[in-house]
């Protein structure tokens, strides 16, 4: 094969030869500026000893990596509770007749970022499919170790299951997150399925997450070029939210030691430079072993929450992301009065872009 012809594949993922993908060449300038400039604004910050609290504040004024967005003005709080009568918030941005719910984990190692914090992500898939986002704002590490956040999750994905008909008139449920959110998105479908819920998600977007928490070999090499994590950070954050004596591999722990059989089809989103990518090579690796169907797109260049930091590579994931959890609602169909409330609704989902 020519050579030349590698440069002229699309950059983005999906059409590139497997081993293409990872050459450095593959990576597009716009995307080398980006990382720069992430780099340039992390120098210091990853050997940084600082409180979480302070860590949390950084976070939410997009001091990081992740810039901020800014608070949808329709978001609103519902809770979910869980056996024991504890509340768990969720963020709600939802369309006057959704076609599906979307439930949402959010990143941050477990110990950073709120239900808020990609709310411009979840405005946009509302726009794009005409689907209610439901954001779960778990407890975080350190004050609440494993598995507060796993729990909170279940607690939500239940509470969902059994009242998304009621409230938002649509059974269609489908579910993801990035980086600790896809990780806290794996568990809850894994728990779901062990009490007879394996049905309840259509689908699992899951972005760069971490599903084995005793770390894969790229989390352990600590590649200076990842510049978002690194080695010290990875073992910190998992310090942070795992008790002590806990095992590292127990399935509920690191979802890639679990039997994944009888999950939903799922989208593994991952940049080549991202220190979590095994993670994501891995577990799409498991998840069709285990017979379920996965697409795995892989993004030359990005780092870890690339999706989140603009420009072309990210503006391609989103593109692949919506389109596969589009795939995964039911189509439109006209019943009824051509002027009643069922044809104002399928007016709205056409300008939003659904099509019929």
């Amino acid at each position: 094969m020519d050579r030349n012809l590698y440069r002229d594949l699309d950059r983005h993922g999906a059409r590139y030869p497997a081993a293409a993908q990872f050459r450095s060449d593959a990576v597009s300038a716009e995307t080398r500026a980006i990382n720069l400039a992430v780099a340039q604004r992390l120098a210091t910050a990853n050997d940084a000893a600082v409180d979480a609290a302070s860590l949390r504040r950084a976070f939410a004024r997009g001091d990081g990596p992740i810039p901020a967005t800014a608070p949808s003005p329709r978001a609103r709080l519902m809770h979910a509770a869980d056996p024991g009568g504890r509340l768990v918030p969720l963020r709600v941005i939802a369309p006057p007749v959704p076609r599906g719910i979307y439930l949402h984990m959010h990143g941050g190692g477990w110990m950073l970022g709120s239900a808020d914090m990609r709310d411009g992500d979840m405005e946009r898939l509302v726009e794009a499919l005409g689907v209610a986002c439901i954001s779960v704002d778990y407890r975080l590490a350190p004050e609440h170790p494993y598995p507060a956040a796993p729990d909170d999750c279940e607690t939500a994905a239940r509470w969902l299951v059994a009242h998304a008909e009621t409230l938002f008139g649509t059974q269609r449920l489908l579910i993801g997150g990035e980086s600790a959110g896809a990780h806290l998105a794996a568990v809850t479908l894994l728990r779901l399925r062990d009490v007879g819920l394996g049905d309840a998600f259509a689908a699992a977007n899951l972005a760069f997450g971490a599903y084995d928490l005793s770390m894969t070999p790229s989390q352990l090499r600590g590649d200076p070029a990842r510049t978002v994590t690194t080695r010290r950070v990875g073992e910190r954050i998992g310090q942070a939210f795992l008790p002590a004596n806990i095992d590292r591999r127990h399935p509920d722990v690191s979802p890639l030691y679990a039997d994944l059989a009888g999950l939903p089809p799922a989208l593994f989103t991952v940049g080549t430079l991202d220190q979590l990518l095994d993670d994501s090579l891995f577990m799409h690796a498991r998840w069709v072993a285990a017979g379920n169907p996965a697409e795995l797109a892989v993004y030359p260049g990005g780092v870890h929450g690339f999706t989140a930091m603009g420009g072309e590579l990210a503006e391609a994931a989103h593109q692949r992301i919506e389109g596969f959890l589009q795939a995964a609602l039911p189509r439109v169909e006209v019943r009824g009065a051509a002027n009643g409330p069922m044809a104002a609704a399928v007016d709205r989902l056409l300008r939003m872009g659904v099509h019929m």
